[in-house]
């Protein structure tokens, strides 16, 4: 969400004017944006497959969800300027997909229909990023009026999310509020994705690597919080 300046996303490229209305350099910015977005996803999902082949135990995905947390927050902002930070949001999504193995093998043990929801978590996901994305390029709206509550309504579902890993290894878990929180993070998501998409139609994103993590962030946690609703959903849960 930062907006920070990165030189090679500036000034005219070979898809130029490809998008009516949108400025040069944000075509570009938005054209290597996904264009990164897409090998990050497919890295990840081989990474999962990895993850899942070896079956790895839970606990070394809560392992590579710190170690990539402390990636986002210490070194992207500080790599993002060069090309050293293309190859850390190759390692942040990288750990982030090994962690999800784990995470995939349970629900297709323990669930009955597991393939069936991980499918559907899957292109439910699909759909709301292409669908958002394609809304806010399209319509071009500034949705800048919603740093503020995102930024706020991720950081309360961030601590919520540690309260509730902290109580459930004392034996504590309240159901409902855990669907709360992924509820939460959902719709905080599909907000996010909106954002960071309006902010590189219009300029105010400039650097593709910061929007790249922001974008695979929102569909990692829209992905996972699916999964959990779908499986409570499922009645298995």
């Amino acid at each position: 969400m930062s907006q920070s300046k990165y030189p090679v996303t500036v000034g005219r490229g070979p898809y130029a004017g490809a998008v009516p209305g949108i400025a040069d350099s944000a075509q570009k910015v938005l054209r290597n944006t996904y264009m990164l977005l897409s090998m990050t996803l497919l890295f990840s999902a081989v990474m999962a497959g990895v993850s899942m082949a070896l079956n790895v135990p839970y606990g070394l995905s809560l392992v590579c969800s710190l170690v990539s947390l402390g990636l986002l927050w210490f070194v992207v902002p500080r790599t993002a300027n060069s090309e050293a930070g293309i190859w850390v949001v190759f390692a942040v999504t990288g750990l982030l997909g090994f962690g999800l193995g784990p995470v995939l093998n349970m629900y297709l043990g323990r669930f009955a229909n597991g393939g069936q929801i991980v499918m559907m978590a899957f292109g439910l996901t699909g759909a709301i990023f292409v669908g958002l994305s394609a809304y806010a390029v399209k319509t071009r709206r500034d949705f800048s009026f919603m740093r503020g509550m995102l930024f706020g309504g991720i950081l309360l579902a961030f601590v919520l999310s540690i309260g509730m890993l902290v109580a459930s290894m004392f034996g504590f878990y309240f159901q409902p509020l855990a669907l709360g929180i992924s509820a939460m993070f959902a719709l905080l998501m599909c907000g996010l994705i909106l954002y960071q998409t309006g902010e590189i139609v219009n300029g105010g994103e400039t650097n593709y690597v910061l929007a790249t993590v922001t974008l695979y962030v929102s569909i990692y946690n829209l992905f996972t919080s699916l999964l959990h609703l779908l499986g409570f959903a499922s009645g298995e849960e």
